[in-house]
């Protein structure tokens, strides 16, 4: 049997301590060390995150913008007759919650998606569009699971939304000056509820992370188990 994708085989969540994906911060860009510190998320937009008070109230001023807008559609969202399929209240807070939760799986999975190992021009043509259904379950990492993947044009994402889109791009010019390929855009979507996950991504001779076609297969079993110990498996060396 090949090796697999992830930590695929191990113990349920219950057996493990809960696991983060390494974050960068926003304002001075250290990136995260969640055995010495977790980063704060912003709790508007629940996107942005920030290694320190003082990075996130030095970044406020640039970020009000962005972070207001995407609290207000959060906001929106909550007041909308979703239908019968999605009668929670309360689900544009449990999709950012899940979002941030499995920050690592997703990133890994738009990552695999898109072929950026050997196909890093893909970053700025295509995105990972997924598709969630709503499950009215009483344990929050049970209330999703994937219906479907699509990889889409990165306009569908960037072209709804100048906000957004601006957003996108300045992460994008700050990865590329540090030397990455790119922001990696993902979009997971429940109903007529979305939410945009920019990946800033190292360039490839940096990453050794197997390439996988199976990546649908992992993301889905990992959210469906209701497991959040997601760690990527790489055997072949970095460059």
């Amino acid at each position: 049997m090949a090796p697999a994708a992830a930590n695929y085989y191990s113990a349920p969540p219950h057996a493990h301590q809960k696991q983060r994906g390494y974050r960068i911060c926003d304002t001075c860009g250290a990136v995260e060390n969640p055995v010495a510190q977790k980063f704060r998320l912003c709790g508007g937009c629940m996107t942005t995150q920030y290694c320190s008070t003082e990075c996130q109230k030095s970044h406020w001023p640039s970020h009000k913008t962005i972070c207001q807008h995407t609290a207000a559609q959060m906001s929106g969202a909550k007041q909308q007759a979703i239908g019968p399929a999605y009668p929670d209240e309360n689900l544009a807070k449990y999709l950012r919650k899940f979002t941030s939760t499995h920050s690592s799986l997703l990133g890994w999975a738009g990552f695999q998606a898109l072929q950026l190992k050997r196909l890093p021009a893909n970053i700025r043509q295509s995105a990972l569009l997924i598709e969630l259904s709503y499950n009215a379950h009483a344990e929050s990492l049970y209330r999703f699971s994937v219906a479907n993947t699509h990889i889409v044009s990165r306009t569908f994402v960037t072209s709804h939304d100048p906000l957004v889109a601006a957003d996108i791009s300045r992460r994008e010019e700050r990865c590329r000056r540090s030397g990455g390929i790119g922001t990696l855009v993902i979009l997971v979507q429940c109903g007529g509820i979305s939410q945009v996950m920019p990946v800033e991504v190292d360039p490839p001779s940096k990453i050794s992370w197997d390439p996988r076609d199976d990546w649908a297969e992992v993301l889905r079993h990992f959210v469906e188990s209701g497991r959040t110990d997601f760690k990527p498996i790489s055997t072949t060396a970095r460059g």
